[in-house]
């Protein structure tokens, strides 16, 4: 096959890279669809957690803020009625006794402050606050309230209440350890005694003294209520209730944690449901991707197909064509062959003529040698014998007239033999032109052969003057140069080209010198014209087929295609130089070490 026409090996190997590249393109863009759509299912399974979590956490506090509301709306309904039914009775004479006990030393003792920068009590200033109200305790009317007080709450949710007065002071506890408790730097105090606000909060207490006894694990609303004298706006102290809230706030997180099961739940069957769905997605994705293959495959093997049919088609075409060139080669070589032979044919016309000529004349001169030589021996003859034929009258014998005879004859000898000398040097021209025809041609040896190309440059030259114009010079010069292996036949081919081509580019008188020079790993053959110069834009066509800046009958276009080719098989290459109006340089290089290929 034709090397340069490898179509069907070169479309596999092309429509196999493609197809890998296609296939690793289509997977990694699945791929990443793949990752994509997983990730879009991750991020909603995950924001839906987070917003289930959130309505979890919503409605847990929700649910706290309700209850804390509903207790704190309770505990100041009960405030309002344990304040009227105590205050007459109990309250107002408790609250003008207590006005005797003096808690002043023990605000003026100093306040402890840790590395946080925090300030609280000292254990000396709450064991005074604490000793002090232990003082209240034993007031007359202490005893009476505190039944009272026991007495209408026993029954209910309330747990602990505690009454202090504006100063912060738990003047009144159901439990006694909280009596003499200062309260003046809580927040949620001061919201109720300054502000006149009932403010609540959540706490859990583990243990918890309650009216009923000690519980633990207790979870209490604490509301701080502001309790004003009856007909009066004026805050005279704040209750503080605590009311159990452990069974609400029970229910409140069983609620929750059922959400949450709940939340848990669906995001189980949403993680199902997602990898139920990515498995479908890769699924399509496969089968798409199986599909494509599928396609792509169909489609490279009816381009394959075509590509055969091409590549058919184009092999006839490719040695239709190089049938065409070698026809067109032939004709440029018979072309050349024909200027060649006429310049030879007149080359031999000259020696030929004038041979011609001197035979001729030689030829004369010896006929007239020969009657003066026979009339001569005619009379000798008789002479001597004194007898002749009757018929024969004898002139007299006039020895002056003999010896002009005999000197026109040698002198008609003596041009015979320069003429003849004539003869053989026009032999020898002819015998030198025929030589050189020879070497040039290489008839008489093998295709390949080591060969100096001085010699065959020498025969070139000789040849090519009897081609081209004798208004042109030809001029030799040739370096010492080894011999190379090569086909001497085709690489005159190549020289009388360029040659002839050197001499076609000068107009009128000129020069073309042939020179010869090595480096030692390469021979260069330079011809060199002084002619016309090759333009710019027709230099870089000049060694396509085809191409000529000849008249149309003139010329093929194949001579220095034809040349580089011959010289690029023999591992070598042509290079050209040019400038306009001073002429033109051709350089073939040629490796010593490496023969031409058959």
């Amino acid at each position: 096959m034709n090397p340069c026409f490898r179509l069907t090996r070169h479309y596999t190997v092309t429509s196999l890279v493609a197809f890998g590249v296609v296939a690793a393109t289509l997977m990694v863009f699945e791929h990443r669809q793949s990752s994509f759509f997983q990730d879009v299912q991750s991020s909603e399974a995950q924001m839906l957690s987070r917003i289930q979590g959130d309505f979890v956490t919503r409605a847990d506090a929700v649910a706290r803020r309700d209850l804390l509301t509903l207790n704190e709306q309770g505990n100041v309904n009960l405030t309002r009625l344990l304040s009227n039914a105590l205050w007459t009775s109990n309250l107002t004479p408790y609250m003008t006794e207590i006005a005797s006990v003096d808690f002043a030393p023990c605000r003026a003792m100093p306040d402890a402050v840790d590395a946080q920068g925090t300030s609280g009590p000292t254990p000396e200033k709450a064991a005074c606050f604490k000793q002090t109200g232990a003082k209240l305790q034993t007031l007359g009317s202490f005893a009476p309230l505190d039944a009272r007080v026991r007495e209408v709450m026993r029954g209910s949710t309330i747990d602990k209440i505690n009454v202090y007065d504006l100063s912060g002071i738990a003047v009144y506890s159901t439990e006694s350890a909280q009596m003499g408790e200062d309260k003046s730097g809580n927040a949620v105090w001061k919201s109720a005694a300054r502000d006149g606000k009932a403010m609540s909060e959540l706490a859990f207490r583990d243990p918890v003294s309650a009216l009923g006894g000690m519980v633990e694990n207790r979870d209490l609303v604490a509301s701080y209520l502001p309790v004003t004298a009856p007909g009066s706006q004026k805050t005279v102290g704040v209750f503080e209730v605590q009311a159990d809230v452990t069974p609400f706030l029970a229910r409140i997180k069983a609620t929750s944690d059922e959400l949450r099961q709940v939340a848990q739940t669906n995001e189980a069957r949403l993680a199902d449901q997602a990898a139920a769905n990515q498995r479908k997605v890769q699924s399509s994705s496969n089968q798409q991707l199986a599909i494509v293959a599928g396609l792509l495959t169909l489609l490279c093997c009816v381009l394959l197909s075509i590509v055969r049919r091409a590549q058919t088609v184009i092999e006839r075409q490719a040695r239709e064509s190089d049938a065409t060139k070698q026809r067109l080669a032939q004709s440029e070589k018979m072309t050349s062959l024909g200027q060649m032979v006429a310049g030879v044919a007149h080359q031999l016309n000259t020696p030929l003529a004038f041979s011609k000529n001197n035979v001729l004349m030689s030829i004369q001169a010896l006929d007239q040698l020969e009657g003066a030589v026979h009339r001569q021996i005619r009379h000798a003859t008789c002479h001597a014998d004194i007898v002749c034929e009757s018929d024969t009258v004898l002139e007299p014998v006039d020895e002056e007239r003999q010896t002009r005879d005999l000197a026109a004859a040698m002198l008609e000898v003596r041009e015979a033999r320069e003429m003849l000398r004539d003869v053989l040097m026009g032999m020898g021209q002819m015998n030198e032109l025929v030589d050189n025809l020879r070497s040039f041609s290489r008839l008489d040896r093998g295709h390949t052969a080591r060969v100096n190309l001085n010699v065959a440059l020498g025969s070139v030259c000789y040849i090519a003057k009897t081609v081209i114009s004798t208004k042109i010079t030809l001029e030799r010069a040739f370096q010492s140069l080894p011999a190379i292996g090569c086909n001497v036949s085709q690489l005159n081919q190549v020289f009388l080209n360029l040659i002839n081509n050197a001499a076609q580019a000068i107009e009128g008188t000129g020069t073309v010198t042939v020179s010869t020079q090595t480096d030692g790993r390469h021979i260069t053959v330079s011809v060199r014209d002084t002619g016309r110069g090759i333009p710019a834009d027709v230099l870089p066509r000049i060694f396509e087929a085809y191409f000529t800046t000849k008249p149309d009958g003139e010329g093929t276009g194949l001579g220095l295609a034809i040349a580089r080719n011959i010289v690029e098989e023999h591992g070598g290459d042509i290079q050209v130089s040019t400038e306009l109006g001073l002429g033109t340089e051709f350089r073939v290089r040629l490796p010593i070490d490496k023969a031409a290929r058959p």
